[in-house]
C-alpha cells in the first residue's frame, strides 16, 4: 500500500531527487508488507531538529510505533510539499523557526487521512463497520473480537479508496490522547552526529573531483581584473581560473594548491562600487541627522493616536546595534557535478531552500530543472544564511567551466569579509506616561539598511498601550545585508526592554511590576512572565557583585527571561552566570530538543550581546576571523541556563529563535542595576562598557 512515491534522499545520506511524480494525493507516507512506514519530511536540517519533528506529527496521528518509521526527505517538489508561510507561493524555504508551525495541521491531518485508509481496509477485510475497529501503535484492532492486523499486513492486500477519507476535526487525535507529541523522543540526527557518519556538503568527495576557492570584491560590487593569469595557472596543482562578475576563482587538484594559487592572484578591482569610502561608525551620525529630519518615514504600525495622547511626562532614549555576522560553524560550501554530456548535473548542498537552489542552480549551469538533481546534506548551521543561494550559484559557474566534479568552498575569512550581515540600525523610542505612571504613549523609529529585516520585533502587542506609532527610514549603503537568527527582533528587542526599565527606574515603580501592570490584559503573556520570576526567585538572592536584570519578548513562541551578571570594572567585560527563561510555544511535539533550542539560542544571543560586531572601513569588512570577530567560548559560557516550558493546547509556534532577543534586554538592565548605568549600544564590547563607567 504505497501513499508517496519512492524517492527523496536518506536520512543519513546526502541524496536527492529529480522531477518527482507523486503516484498518490496524500505524499507523505509508504508503508510496505513488512511493517516498515516511510515517512517524508520536507525540512532541512541545521540542527534544529525539525527532521525528526515533522515525521512525529505524522506518525502520531496515524498511530505508528515510532521504531518502526523510516524518515527520507521529501521530493523538492514545492506544490506538493511545499508551504505558502512567506505569502509567495508554495516553497521548502525553512527560515525564522516555521517548520512545526506551517506545518503542523496539514501533517496532523495526512497522518489521519492514513490511519483512516487502513481502518477501511481492515473494516473490508473483516466485513464489519469501521466504527467498531480501533487502532493502537502500528496495528488495527478489532475491539469486539479482539482481532488485530498489523499496519503490514493491511499493506500487504489494501487499496487506496476513490475519494480518500475527509478528515474532519473529530477524527484527530485530542491533545490528551498523544502518544509520541510531547514525549521524550530522541532526534534521529543525534547518533549519526556524535559518530561521525552524518554527511555535510563539505564532507563529500567524488572520482576525480577538483577544488575551488576565490578572491572576492573587498568592496561589495566592486568588478575583478586579474592582472597575472598566465603566471597563476602555471603554478603547481593549478588548473584554470574562471573570472567571476564579484572575483576570480581558483581551481585546483587540492584545496591546499587552490589556496597557494589563491594567495598570488593579482587582481586590480573597480572602484565605482556603491559602498566606496563607506564607514560604518562615521554613518552612526548621519542616522541621527535622518532621525531629526520631520520627512522619510514610513509607516510600520498605529494603534490610537501618539499625537494628540496626552501625558505628563515624556522620555525619549536612543539605542544602536552594529553589523553581525552569521558565524555558523560550517563555512559555506557546495559540491556540483555535470554529466558526461553536460545536460544534466548533481549538486550536493546544506541548504534552507532547496527549491530555489535547484531552480538558481538549472539557470546558472544552462539547464532545464528537471535536469538537476540537488541532494540535501546535513547544514553545519544557518542562521539565516544558507536561505541564500549565492554560494551556490558560484559553484554552478566554475563547474560549468570545468570538466570535472568541483568543490566549491569558502574559508572563514572569505565567509567574513564578503558576507550577508545582519543589519545596523539606530532605534529612537519615545514614552509618555499619565500622573500615575503608565504609558499612555509609545513611538518607535528604526533607521538601517535592509528595512524589512531590520524593524521586526518593533511591535508590542502583548504590553497594553493605548497609542502607539511604529516608523523606520531605510537607508542602502551597498552592503550585503541577509536575515540574521531573530532578524529585527535582536536590536528592537533590546531597546524596548532597556527603555521600560529605564521609565520605570525613573518613575520608582519594581520593573517586574511595571511589566506586569502593561501584561494585565494578556494572561497566557502574564503566565509566562509570572513563571521566570519565580524560577529566577528560586535561584536565590545574587551573590555579591552580582545583578539580576528581566525582559520579556515575542518571536514566534512568548518567552520571559532572567539573567544575573557579574561585572569585571578593571577590564570592562561582563559575564553572564545564570539563565532563567520561560516559555509559552503551544503545543511542543519533543520537548527535550525544544530545551536544546533554547538553550542553544541563549548562548547566542549572549554572544552577539557582548562581542559580536562587524565594521566597515572604506567599505570593507575590517573583521576577518574568530580573532577579530569575537563568539563566546565554552568557557564564557553561563554556569546554569535553566528553561521551563509552559503546558499549551494552543497551535505551536517556532522556538529556534525565541530566546536570541531575550538576552540583550536582560543583560543591560542587570548591568544598570549593578552599576546605576545604561548601555545602549549593542555589543556590549569592554571597551564600551569601560567609557559608560567613566564618571
Amino acid at each position: 500500500m504505497v501513499f508517496a512515491v519512492a524517492g527523496g534522499g536518506l536520512l543519513g545520506g546526502c541524496r536527492g531527487t529529480k522531477d518527482p511524480k507523486p503516484t498518490s494525493i496524500n505524499a507523505w507516507v509508504q508503508i510496505r508488507p513488512n511493517g516498515e512506514v516511510i515517512v517524508y519530511a520536507a525540512t532541512v536540517e541545521m540542527g534544529q531538529g525539525a527532521l525528526t519533528a515533522l515525521p512525529l506529527i505524522v506518525a502520531e496521528e496515524m498511530d505508528a510505533d515510532w521504531s518502526r518509521v523510516r524518515i527520507e526527505y521529501a521530493p523538492i517538489e514545492p506544490a506538493v510539499y511545499g508551504h505558502d508561510g512567506w505569502g509567495g507561493g508554495p516553497t521548502m524555504l525553512i527560515a525564522g523557526s516555521i517548520s512545526v508551525a506551517y506545518f503542523f495541521s496539514s501533517l496532523r491531518v495526512a497522518g489521519a487521512q492514513v490511519r483512516q485508509v487502513l481502518l477501511v481496509n481492515a473494516a473490508a477485510r473483516w466485513s464489519v463497520p469501521v466504527t467498531e475497529l480501533a487502532t493502537e501503535p502500528h496495528a488495527v484492532v478489532h475491539r469486539p473480537t479482539g482481532r488485530r492486523l498489523t499496519y503490514g499486513q493491511v499493506a500487504s492486500f489494501g487499496q487506496i479508496p476513490d475519494p480518500l477519507p475527509v478528515i474532519t476535526p473529530e477524527l484527530l487525535k485530542k491533545p490528551g490522547e498523544f502518544r509520541l507529541i510531547g514525549s521524550r523522543t530522541p532526534r534521529r540526527d543525534v547518533r549519526e552526529k556524535v559518530d561521525g557518519t552524518a554527511i555535510y556538503s563539505i564532507d563529500v568527495s567524488l572520482p576525480g573531483m577538483v577544488y575551488a576557492v576565490a578572491s572576492r570584491s573587498p568592496v561589495f560590487r566592486a568588478r575583478p581584473t586579474l592582472t597575472n593569469e598566465a603566471e597563476v595557472r602555471r603554478m603547481q596543482g593549478v588548473l584554470s581560473t574562471v573570472t567571476l562578475a564579484h572575483g576570480v576563482a581558483v581551481v585546483a587538484a587540492s584545496f591546499d594548491a587552490a589556496l597557494r594559487a589563491k594567495k598570488g592572484l593579482q587582481i586590480e578591482w573597480s572602484g565605482d562600487a556603491p559602498a566606496t569610502g563607506y564607514d560604518s561608525q562615521r554613518e552612526i551620525a548621519g542616522y541621527r541627522r535622518l532621525a531629526n529630519a520631520a520627512s522619510g518615514k514610513t509607516e510600520i504600525a498605529r494603534k490610537g493616536n501618539v499625537r494628540t495622547a496626552g501625558a505628563a511626562k515624556v522620555y525619549s532614549a536612543e539605542f544602536l546595534n552594529d553589523y553581525a555576522y552569521h558565524a555558523q560553524m560550517e563555512p559555506l560550501n557546495a559540491v556540483v557535478a555535470l554529466g558526461q554530456d553536460r545536460r544534466s548535473a548533481e549538486v550536493w548542498v546544506g541548504t534552507q531552500v532547496p527549491n530555489s537552489v535547484r531552480v538558481e542552480a538549472a539557470r546558472a549551469l544552462g539547464l532545464e530543472v528537471t535536469q538537476v538533481t540537488v541532494h540535501r546534506c546535513y547544514m553545519g548551521g544557518g542562521f539565516g544564511r544558507r536561505a541564500a543561494r549565492d554560494y551556490v550559484v558560484e559553484a554552478c559557474e566554475v563547474a560549468k567551466q570545468t570538466d570535472r566534479p568541483v568543490k566549491m568552498i569558502w574559508t572563514r575569512e572569505d565567509d567574513v569579509q564578503y558576507g550577508a550581515f545582519r543589519p545596523m540600525s539606530l532605534q529612537r523610542l519615545r514614552a509618555g506616561v499619565d500622573r500615575a505612571g503608565t504609558i499612555v504613549r509609545w513611538e518607535h523609529l528604526t533607521i538601517g539598511p535592509a528595512p524589512a529585516l531590520a524593524t521586526t520585533g518593533v511591535e508590542i502587542p502583548f504590553y497594553d498601550i493605548p497609542n502607539q506609532l511604529m516608523e523606520s527610514i531605510g537607508v542602502d549603503h551597498g552592503i550585503r545585508t541577509r536575515s540574521w537568527r531573530a532578524e529585527g527582533h535582536g536590536a528592537n528587542k533590546f531597546a524596548i526592554e532597556a527603555f521600560l526599565d529605564e521609565v520605570a527606574a525613573d518613575q520608582g515603580i519594581d520593573p517586574v511590576e511595571y511589566r506586569r501592570r502593561l501584561l494585565r490584559n494578556e494572561p497566557r503573556a502574564l503566565r509566562v512572565f509570572d513563571r521566570v520570576v519565580e524560577m529566577a526567585d528560586r535561584g536565590g538572592t545574587p551573590v555579591p557583585g552580582r545583578a539580576k536584570g528581566i525582559s520579556f519578548a515575542e518571536r514566534n513562541s512568548i518567552a520571559a527571561c532572567v539573567c544575573e551578571i557579574s561585572l569585571d570594572r578593571s577590564t570592562g567585560i561582563i559575564r553572564v552566570h545564570r539563565v532563567w527563561i520561560a516559555l509559552d510555544a503551544g503545543i511542543v511535539i519533543q520537548p527535550d530538543n525544544v530545551v536544546a533550542q533554547v538553550e542553544g539560542a541563549a548562548i547566542m544571543g549572549i554572544s552577539s550581546t557582548l562581542k559580536e560586531r562587524i565594521t566597515f572601513k572604506e567599505g570593507r569588512v575590517e573583521q576577518s576571523n574568530f580573532h577579530d570577530y569575537p563568539i563566546l567560548r565554552m568557557s564564557e559560557a553561563p554556569e546554569r541556563i535553566e528553561v521551563e516550558i509552559i503546558p499549551s493546547t494552543e497551535a505551536p509556534t517556532g522556538v529556534g529563535e525565541v530566546a536570541v532577543p531575550q538576552i540583550a534586554g536582560a543583560v543591560a538592565n542587570a548591568f544598570a542595576t549593578l552599576t546605576g548605568r545604561r548601555l545602549k549600544h549593542l555589543p556590549f564590547t569592554p571597551e564600551r562598557v569601560r567609557g559608560v563607567l567613566i564618571p
